[in-house]
């Protein structure tokens, strides 16, 4: 397979190993991941970044260059590399520093199998009692006419490339909407219509999540519920939507939180039913709402998940109490909607800088005066 950023990965194998770059591209399985994981490289900030897997090899091929084994045949009797160090500098890399250990302990290895299923090896290995890991070294090594070419060098480089080139796009998209951010009244349609370029199936599933709540936050924000402990004491109260972390976290299958309502929200870019069962029971079947980045109606969307909780349940009374803890749905055009009722309340500049704020949080932007755009807990980075 190849994509735009095919051809930076070739680049960086011609200046390692000259006319025999493509062989190495071809036959080395471990690039062979890279190049998968790196398709979104020349897509923008608006297509989804993988860094945690990449990153968890990054370290190791590090650990491996900095102890020179690729000048020396002795890696099999390394000890192996300690988990605290390689997470810490996972986290040092850039847009790392929420990085959990999945991608070190599993997520690598089970994403390589995928792509590579008749390969028996993994890129990680590790001795979990003793909580030490090594790169697997075969993986390093490409045969051509019987020379052996170590790779690790050529991989590292590739994954810098991948990493300069995402924070490139991304440091233009902020500055997009700074720009926009900074036009006057005059010039909403331009803000009006890159908002709603966002709102689109084809969109990187973390912007999805933020444009998504950054929408209803302003929208919800117009409703008015009356609520108090007595008859005496009750008062009016705006909807709050709370957005209960990043993109992607390991957080129980709620995004959002809706007060004082106690509404929950989980964004999703998947029609798979087992899914949505599954964030369902992790939560009781308490009521909770999906925002579901497709085209595809409401009701086929319902219809779809009835027809699966039927397939994989068959009792009547379980399908209905699945069904009944579906409180809504939201697809892409229902947000296209609410979009277009929040810009006549003339809350469109709210939601750019619901935008921009979470944008900053969810890659770890850094201003230019060192500090950190927003803080949120240190949850995962799921891929």
């Amino acid at each position: 397979m190849t994509h735009p950023f095919t051809a930076s990965i070739l680049d960086v194998l011609e200046k390692h190993f000259g006319d025999s770059a493509k062989t190495v591209f071809e036959l080395s399985p471990l690039i062979g991941y890279i190049n998968q994981k790196t398709r979104s490289a020349n897509r923008g900030s608006k297509s989804r970044s993988s860094f945690a897997n990449l990153y968890a090899l990054y370290v190791l091929i590090e650990d491996y260059l900095n102890h020179g084994f690729d000048k020396k045949p002795r890696y099999g009797e390394y000890e192996g590399a300690d988990f605290s160090p390689l997470l810490k500098r996972m986290r040092e890399l850039p847009f790392g520093q929420k990085l959990q250990n999945h991608a070190l302990n599993n997520r690598a290895n089970e994403e390589f199998h995928k792509y590579y299923p008749e390969d028996a090896r993994r890129p990680i290995l590790r001795k979990v009692d003793l909580q030490k890991y090594w790169i697997n070294e075969s993986l390093l090594y490409v045969t051509i006419s019987g020379t052996k070419h170590n790779i690790a060098r050529a991989v590292q480089d590739i994954i810098q490339a991948y990493v300069e080139t995402k924070r490139q796009s991304f440091e233009q998209f902020i500055k997009d909407c700074e720009v926009l951010k900074k036009a006057s009244e005059t010039r909403d349609e331009s803000l009006i219509a890159f908002i709603r370029s966002l709102i689109a199936p084809e969109r990187d599933a973390r912007v999805f999540e933020i444009v998504s709540y950054s929408l209803l936050r302003s929208f919800y924000a117009e409703d008015v519920v009356f609520i108090g402990t007595t008859a005496q004491s009750v008062r009016p109260e705006n909807l709050r939507l709370y957005k209960t972390g990043r993109t992607n976290a390991n957080d129980g299958g709620i995004d959002f939180v809706m007060k004082p309502l106690g509404r929950f929200f989980q964004v999703t870019e998947t029609l798979d039913v087992k899914k949505y069962f599954l964030d369902i029971d992790k939560i009781e079947r308490y009521p909770i709402s999906f925002v579901v980045k497709t085209g595809m109606s409401v009701a086929d969307i319902k219809a779809h998940l009835e027809a699966g909780a039927r397939e994989q349940y068959a009792v009547e009374a379980v399908v209905k109490k699945y069904m009944e803890s579906i409180e809504e749905v939201i697809n892409v055009p229902v947000l296209l909607t609410i979009f277009d009722r929040v810009v006549k309340s003339g809350h469109v500049h709210d939601v750019l800088d619901e935008i921009i704020r979470w944008s900053k949080v969810e890659f770890n932007y850094m201003e230019t005066n060192g500090t950190d755009a927003g803080s949120v807990a240190d949850d995962d980075e799921d891929e």
